[in-house]
């Protein structure tokens, strides 16, 4: 074979790899030569005995048995503990379906539409020309040549491959991420939140918004049994945080938003989810997400400077994640971030609450997902906890510098004058309306099923409507040992070919279900989403009445 090409071959029991060349010198054995089976039943016996999570016997070269050394019963018990519904059972199906589908199966449906992710691009959006065009000069700088590319691009290109390693892409950056994106980042926030100072030194670029979120917790926890750290975080909740939690073995302290004022937060939930932690757990951190997800409300000014209150009152670490600030859609609503309303609130609370505070390109108008771009801001951190962060952040050498790269685009776009401006703006502007009219009619189709009860999208990209399951069904639901809302959804899918996510992934009030969907689809395409649920939900009700 050529190049670095690799080629598995297979001949009865023995497994050769060939590197280029062939075989010859550089064939070698893959693994010990398999035992076969001398009977069905030792086949179905092992099979059986994998399946049930017990360690699977394989003979060693001297004859003794052996049994594998991670097994389900010796692996961390704390990650057997992380669910992530976003990815969970049903998405698998829907994968399985699409491939069943590309064989010819035949189904009650055409497609797969996947409403179940907050991946833009996947679902249609188009990237933004400039970043696409700078980050394609980075990765390539021969194409600077190129009288393709405008002036503009080609100077913000050769500013971030100057701060590069080696002038590549392909260098690793510090740890806390290169020192120009950084600067960037902090002339953005200042711009953003009206003057308030920024101090690049308090800006850490991250593999996304989820990178720093994890990290910030790993330096919350600690503890044992009633001193175990505690974190306050809302329900429904975005699964990383109970991932995340769950990991880490802390404490999660479940607060819930008020469906029946559009999932707004109440200070008087905070207070009673936090009295009753502090019984069997040490409270920490609260974790607020606004714009929310999966919920979509927009928080008003004054419930942050309440929840800003109660944090100072409570002694709590603040964590403010804001990836969808620029989600904003419905009238009346704004974004006002956590860090301008902490300082305009004065130094009784700018001197002393401390924060962390999160923002990705994966979303807003961007929907770069795969580039895991991101940063956080901390605010009123103590210095030697600052010298353990960048320690910690220090052990992954470096979030990914084109990521990096296209962060810096994002809080440093075409300015007015720049060739690229008036291209940057339209395709901005375009993206943004487009979901805020999605999100209208995401809420208004939804809301003529009987059954389905939509609180408005004021901003992100989901709606989390309210359904009604009929007690059969409920009732079938547990026989097969499935909450409702997943049953609900399952059969949505293997019906119509539409993935959702049950509300129970991210928690809700008992006796109540949900599913989220995003409305990122193509407007064509989201309507053709919105008739098949509606269509399913009618049925669905008068199968199980």
């Amino acid at each position: 074979m050529s190049g670095s090409r690799m080629r598995l071959l297979s001949h009865r029991n023995v497994g050769l790899l060939l590197l280029s060349g062939g075989g010859g010198p550089s064939a070698r054995p893959l693994t010990s030569p398999p035992v076969c089976s001398s009977s069905p039943a030792r086949a179905l016996s092992s099979l059986s005995a994998t399946r049930r999570g017990l360690p699977k016997e394989k003979m060693s070269e001297n004859g003794m048995s052996r049994a594998k050394v991670l097994t389900i019963d010796t692996m961390n018990p704390t990650v057997k503990k992380v669910e992530y519904a976003v990815r969970g059972p049903i998405v698998q199906r829907a994968v399985e379906l699409e491939r069943e589908l590309s064989e010819g199966m035949k189904k009650p449906f055409a497609e797969v539409i996947k409403a179940n992710i907050g991946d833009a691009h996947a679902m249609g959006q188009q990237p933004i020309t400039f970043f696409r065009q700078v980050l394609a000069l980075c990765s390539y700088p021969e194409l600077l040549s190129d009288s393709i590319f405008p002036e503009d691009a080609k100077n913000r290109a050769c500013r971030i491959l100057n701060s590069c390693g080696g002038n590549s892409l392909g260098a690793y950056s510090a740890s806390q991420g290169i020192e120009s994106v950084r600067q960037d980042v902090a002339r953005y926030i200042e711009r953003r939140d009206g003057g308030v100072p920024c101090d690049p030194d308090n800006i850490y670029l991250t593999t996304g918004a989820s990178d720093g979120i994890v990290t910030m917790l790993k330096l919350l926890v600690c503890g044992e049994g009633a001193g175990r750290t505690g974190v306050m975080i809302s329900i429904p909740q975005y699964p990383l945080y109970s991932a995340a939690l769950a990991e880490l073995g802390a404490v999660q302290i479940n607060y819930y938003l008020n469906e029946e004022k559009c999932w707004s937060l109440d200070i008087s939930e905070l207070q009673r989810a936090l009295n009753e932690a502090r019984r069997y757990c040490n409270p920490r951190a609260l974790c607020i997400i606004n714009p929310g997800n999966p919920t979509g409300q927009v928080q008003s000014r004054q419930c942050i400077e309440d929840v800003i209150r109660f944090a100072a009152k409570e002694r709590l670490f603040l964590m403010a994640d804001e990836v969808y600030q620029d989600n904003v859609y419905a009238e009346g609503c704004q974004f006002h971030s956590f860090k301008k309303v902490l300082f305009e609130m004065g130094p009784e609370y700018s001197e002393s609450v401390e924060l962390a505070s999160f923002h990705s390109t994966s979303k807003c108008y961007m929907g770069e997902c795969g580039f895991r771009g991101g940063y956080m801001e901390i605010i009123n951190m103590d210095d030697e906890v600052k010298a353990q962060l960048t320690k910690l952040l220090s052990v992954r050498l470096c979030p990914p510098v084109p990521g990096q790269a296209l962060m810096d685009l994002v809080v440093n776009p075409p300015q007015p004058g720049e060739p690229s401006y008036e291209r940057f703006i339209s395709e901005r502007t375009a993206t943004l309306s487009a979901l805020a009219e999605k999100a209208k009619l995401t809420e208004q189709v939804l809301n003529t099923v009987e059954g389905i009860r939509c609180n408005p999208v004021q901003g992100a990209m989901y709606s989390f409507p309210r359904i009604t399951i009929p007690e059969k069904a409920i009732k079938e639901a547990t026989d097969v040992g499935q909450q409702p809302d997943m049953f609900y959804c399952m059969k949505m899918l293997e019906e119509t070919g539409i993935c959702l996510v049950p509300g129970s992934g991210f928690g809700q009030k008992d006796g109540t279900y949900h599913f989220r969907m995003t409305i990122l689809p193509p407007k064509d395409k989201l309507k053709i989403l919105l008739n098949k649920v509606q269509e399913f939900h009618q049925k669905f009700t008068q199968q199980y009445s």
